[in-house]
């Protein structure tokens, strides 16, 4: 014979009250565990650096050497109180444009270039004014720069525009972000290698074909997903320049 103390459920029927207690009590619990559960892994993970531009910082006026890796870098030799000398700036335009036609005559020159900072971690670009208030020779002869040659490095990661990394835009991911990186590194922004792993103490570095050459197009296929390559690493001032080996790219699943 049945209980008739022992609560049993019945689906059309309203819920008995001990077991209405136990469904609470369980659910209270189910809910708590996936928080407790999310703010665990969430506590476990970097917290993301800011980025974007810093209007804050006001227009800033620096001079350096004009490098082309062959995206312009400017290595500061006379800096300010927030741009230090041997700082690394790479350059770019208003929108989606660099500034090789503008930096072509001046490499390996002195230079002045004046615009707004954007910044990301350790990784830093300047958003050039206009003509040649922006960037113009400057007088005196440039000090010799050294680069350090770093071997070749296998990385995963992803390649970006240097300048919606940075912060410039936030599209996100997917199609939007390959589309907008897409657009920005056919304007001629400085591409950028976003490593998982710190390497050479940065989770960034300018990408460049082999031998220094610009971005290949087969590059351009992998843009904004997560792959694997090969290339010979290189420290130009404080920044990481990666010169990639194209025969090494692969779609990573993740």
């Amino acid at each position: 014979m049945s209980d008739k103390n022992n609560p049993f459920f019945v689906g059309y029927l309203p819920v008995p009250g001990p077991l209405r207690r136990f469904l609470l009590l369980a659910s209270v619990l189910v809910v708590a565990t996936f928080l407790f559960t999310g703010l665990l892994i969430g506590s476990t993970q970097d917290e993301p650096p800011a980025s974007g531009f810093r209007f804050d910082y006001g227009r800033q006026t620096v001079t350096g050497v004009i490098e082309l890796t062959p995206y312009p870098l400017l290595r500061v030799t006379q800096g300010n109180d927030l741009i230090k000398p041997g700082k690394t700036l790479m350059l770019t335009s208003a929108g989606k444009a660099g500034v090789d036609m503008r930096a072509m005559g001046l490499e390996g020159q002195l230079a002045t270039v004046s615009g707004i900072i954007l910044q990301r971690g350790t990784i830093d670009m300047m958003q050039l004014r206009g003509g040649r208030q922006g960037l113009a020779a400057a007088e005196g002869n440039p000090p010799e720069m050294v680069t350090e040659q770093l071997g070749r490095w296998k990385v995963a990661g992803e390649i970006c525009d240097g300048k919606c990394l940075n912060g410039a835009m936030r599209p996100g991911r997917g199609l939007a972000h390959k589309a907008c990186a897409n657009l920005c590194l056919l304007g001629d922004v400085p591409p950028v290698f976003v490593s998982t792993q710190p390497i050479e103490g940065s989770d960034f570095m300018l990408i460049t074909g082999p031998d220094g050459t610009r971005l290949p197009d087969a590059a351009y296929n992998y843009i904004g997903q997560f792959i694997s390559l090969e290339g010979d690493l290189e420290r130009r001032g404080d920044i990481l320049v990666l010169r990639m080996d194209t025969t090494t790219m692969e779609l990573i699943d993740g």
